[in-house]
């Protein structure tokens, strides 16, 4: 299960005409807490950011799945209603989902939403499509978690085996 957070992150940034001016560009970020979200975007974000910048704004997003896609450069909020049936009563019921398909058009964006959810056997409609101002996903990777401190013991067994 993936904890989704929406941090907004405020810097100034170099404009095509030369020009040095001050925006605030919200990412979504894989993490455990509010904590873990505000490290995990400073720590992805610093590579791509000259000078200072600010997190100015940490909210969970309530997004239950992602599909992503190599070709697509802007992300899309995609609103779904998953239908079951009440047995008791025989009515439809809708149970809405909040997806996200990364995409370069709308269309691109439903079909990319299509194709990921082939295997799903639940019926399924799609209530809204709208585009978001998203700059960029950090899904959690495992590989890249920092190893666990080492203890002073270790620290002087490695030092005396390197002298």
């Amino acid at each position: 299960m993936h904890n989704w957070f929406e941090c907004k992150v405020s810097y100034e940034k170099m404009m095509e005409n030369g020009m040095q001016k001050k925006v605030t560009e919200p990412y979504l970020v894989d993490a455990l807490s509010f904590t873990e979200a505000e490290t995990r975007i400073i720590e992805e974000i610093r590579p791509f950011i000259t000078g200072e910048f600010t997190i100015t704004d940490i909210k969970r997003a309530r997004i239950s799945e992602l599909f992503f896609n190599e070709n697509g450069d802007r992300y899309y909020k995609i609103k779904v209603y998953f239908i079951t049936l009440d047995e008791k009563s025989g009515a439809e019921k809708k149970t809405a989902a909040m997806m996200l398909a990364q995409a370069s058009t709308l269309k691109e964006a439903i079909n990319v939403l299509e194709e990921g959810m082939k295997g799903t056997l639940s019926d399924y409609t799609i209530a809204s499509v709208a585009e978001t101002m998203l700059m960029d996903v950090f899904p959690f990777d495992a590989d890249r978690v920092p190893a666990e401190p080492k203890s002073d013991e270790e620290r002087m067994a490695e030092l005396k085996a390197n002298a």
